[in-house]
């Protein structure tokens, strides 16, 4: 529930082992024995000043309270202290969103030992009677607040981390502007110290000023209405901004299915259009990543807009001709190919660029990219499918079959 995760490269510290205590709002009378007597041998105490300062003055460790920003001092500071003991002081549970995670990257498992005490997240959950291994925790902690759309289902029990007192009513006025005004919101601050607070609400009602340090319940229900989006794959096609450059909801599916989505790996979507394939990918798990390619500078805005209102707004968007741009972006371990495949060179480029295990996936609608997936074919082998849609129209008074373009997908696995 704190600001304390970054992001720092991996690099060898020497020194004695970093202790890391996880201290609640209860400060230092709840703190374990253990975690009492590591924070007492301290000769150096690292934590925010509110951490700090619910350390007694009769512990007379060096205090340093952290430098802002963090990410590019923290390595210098464990370097300066090497050979010191040294005790880093973290909310809750460090493990969680928090400065245990952070150290361990920098340093190595081997050379943090961690003393957690009860996290924000066991504790709302305490509080609201949620089972923890039911609820999704959600963090926004130095994070954009579309990232909660696609956890945002009807059912679902969110527990939701933020940097200050302004996330309830962001988080409010989202689920509000999705059709879940009726959510029942609970904002729970001081959890486990003295002055712990409960505020309850909705969605739509809700303007409570809450302090710093809360974690925001949400029991999502949508209103009379509200159609969900799924991190299944085949969003409605409406839920794109679109100039009908877009992969159709039904093909979008089997695409999807194909490329296989795997939480951590990387998506080239060559050729985005609206952005639908990357956007899909990335929302089916949130370490799924994707680099949506697209010539056109207004589609490419486009993409950035569609990502962002479906909850991916980390989504990479680069705008520029492929293959020209491809050897910018990072290796891919899945490239999907929805438009240009005449271009010379395309196809070559996204096969070389993939590893053994990879998987490319190219559409084709016009004749010409049909003989370029076919070619492809009979060199490198593969699985060539033409998908047909028809849709029920009015005909008259009458009601008939109006059918959509084939397409043809070529899919193959690299080994």
């Amino acid at each position: 529930m704190t600001g304390e995760t970054v992001e720092v490269p991996a690099a060898p510290v020497p020194g004695a082992p970093v202790v890391v205590v996880g201290i609640g709002a209860d400060g230092w009378d709840g703190l374990a024995p253990t975690s009492r007597a590591e924070v007492e041998r301290a000769e150096v105490l690292l934590g925010s000043a509110r951490q700090l300062g619910l350390v007694p003055p009769e512990v007379t460790a060096e205090r340093v309270p952290w430098p802002s920003p963090l990410t590019e001092a923290l390595p210098g500071l464990v370097e300066e202290h090497a050979g010191r003991a040294v005790v880093v002081l973290a909310s809750g549970d460090p493990m969680l969103s928090g400065i245990g995670t952070t150290l361990t990257r920098l340093l190595g498992a081997d050379r943090v030992r961690v003393l957690p005490a009860p996290s924000s997240v066991s504790l709302a959950c305490a509080r609201l009677g949620w089972a923890v291994e039911d609820t999704c925790v959600v963090s926004l902690v130095g994070r954009p607040i579309e990232l909660l759309h696609p956890h945002v289902q009807p059912g679902a029990r969110l527990l939701v981390l933020g940097s200050d007192g302004g996330t309830p009513a962001q988080v409010a006025a989202l689920l509000s502007g999705r059709g879940y005004g009726r959510s029942p919101v609970t904002v729970l601050g001081g959890l486990g110290g003295p002055d712990e607070e409960v505020r309850t609400g909705t969605a739509a009602t809700w303007s409570q000023p809450v302090a710093a340090l809360v974690i925001t319940a949400v029991e999502c229900r949508a209103d009379r209405g509200t159609v969900p989006l799924p991190t299944t794959p085949g969003l409605p096609d409406g839920a794109y901004e679109s100039d009908g450059q877009l992969t159709r909801s039904e093909v979008r599916a089997v695409t999807l299915a194909r490329l296989a989505a795997v939480p951590g790996q990387l998506l080239w979507d060559v050729g985005a259009g609206a952005g639908s394939i990357g956007i899909e990918w990335m929302r089916a798990h949130p370490n799924c990543r994707a680099v949506a390619v697209e010539a056109s500078a207004g589609r490419a805005e486009r993409i950035a807009r569609n990502a962002a209102r479906l909850g991916v707004p980390y989504l990479r968007v680069v705008h520029g001709h492929a293959p020209e741009v491809l050897s910018r972006l990072g290796a891919p371990d899945a490239v999907f190919v929805g438009g240009g495949l005449t271009t010379p060179l395309l196809v070559e480029s996204c096969w070389d660029a993939l590893p053994a295990g990879g998987r490319l996936v190219a559409n084709a609608v016009t004749v010409e990219g049909e003989a370029v997936l076919a070619r492809w074919h009979a060199r490198v082998g593969g699985e060539l499918v033409r998908v047909e849609v028809q849709r029920a129209e009015p005909v008259g008074s009458f009601t008939g079959w109006r059918p959509a373009m084939p397409v043809t997908i070529w899919s193959v696995t690299r080994w």
